[in-house]
């Protein structure tokens, strides 16, 4: 394949997914222009390696979103901050009295109540800020992105049982925060 053609097939598979690229990137780097940078970064090395790409269109997006975490993780890993950047609160993310993990209501309320007496955009972007890394990730990837289990294992490395622990977890921990700040108010 030469470099044109190259070129037009990277931009045929890989353009429409820019957005949830740079969605992914923004939440993991916690800044917009990081974010861009990370894409910019992501896309080179999948325009790069194309000829690597064998699937079809439709699987390009967990293909490129690979390549953002990827590269995300990787620049972290160079720069020596990831062990830094992933706490565990034993308070926050601990084991409720029974020992049985965060209890179901320990928010209290149903979501929509909660959400509906908070401004929900910033609400929730503050609450994912404030989730660990690999909660926060899976969370974007299946709430905002709306990608399958199975994509989001592919994507991040993981059995799919353990996005689904993550994803409930995550919830959990979003549904305590905004039940936290919204009594605040």
């Amino acid at each position: 394949m030469n470099d044109i053609d190259k070129t037009r097939l990277f931009e045929k598979i890989a353009m429409p997914h820019l957005d949830s690229a740079y969605n992914l990137a923004r939440w993991l780097t916690r800044n917009d222009q990081d974010a861009q940078d990370l894409v910019q970064t992501a896309f080179l090395r999948a325009c790069r390696f194309m000829d690597g790409y064998h699937g079809d269109a439709g699987g390009a997006r967990a293909w490129l979103l690979t390549i953002v975490r990827n590269t995300y993780y990787t620049s972290l890993r160079d720069r020596r901050a990831q062990r830094d950047d992933i706490g565990f609160d034993e308070e926050l993310h601990g084991q409720d009295e029974d020992g049985c993990g965060i209890a179901p209501d320990a928010a209290g309320g149903n979501p929509e109540d909660i959400l509906a007496r908070s401004d929900v955009k910033e609400g929730v972007n503050r609450a994912l800020e404030t989730l660990p890394r690999p909660y926060r990730e899976v969370l974007v990837l299946k709430e905002l992105d709306d990608l399958s289990y199975k994509e989001i294992a592919d994507i991040v490395g993981i059995p799919i049982g353990t996005v689904m622990s993550r994803l409930a977890r995550g919830r959990k921990l979003l549904l305590i925060y905004l039940k936290q700040h919204t009594d605040e108010k």
